[in-house]
């Protein structure tokens, strides 16, 4: 993998739980499922990969008579993800190049 790249991102649902999780302090599991939209067991497991790697916190309690989860990224998971993010804009600059200098050929 290209240096920067963190295998945790590797899914698109991971990508996007992270990039969720970067504009907001937490979220809730529910509006996570619905805005990647994908199924309560999917996105369990998905939650349970980034926690067990460090980059996501995990808060229970009851709301409304019910249980519910709410999902916030780590100072490390930030640190992942924006690392994850610049080595894809890294790549994106080199590929730029490459087209341009065989254009010119």
């Amino acid at each position: 993998m290209s240096v920067g790249l963190d295998e945790i991102f590797n899914t698109s649902a991971r990508l996007q739980i992270a990039a969720i999780l970067l504009r907001a302090d937490e979220a809730e599991f529910s509006v996570i499922r619905d805005v990647i939209e994908v199924s309560d067991l999917a996105l369990s497991k998905h939650l349970s990969t980034l926690s067990e790697a460090g980059y996501v916190s995990i808060k229970k309690a009851p709301r409304n008579g019910r249980q519910r989860t709410w999902a916030a990224l780590t100072s490390k998971g930030r640190r992942a993800f924006q690392q994850h993010v610049k080595a894809l804009q890294e790549m994106i600059t080199v590929a730029d190049e490459k087209i341009g200098e065989t254009a010119s050929d």
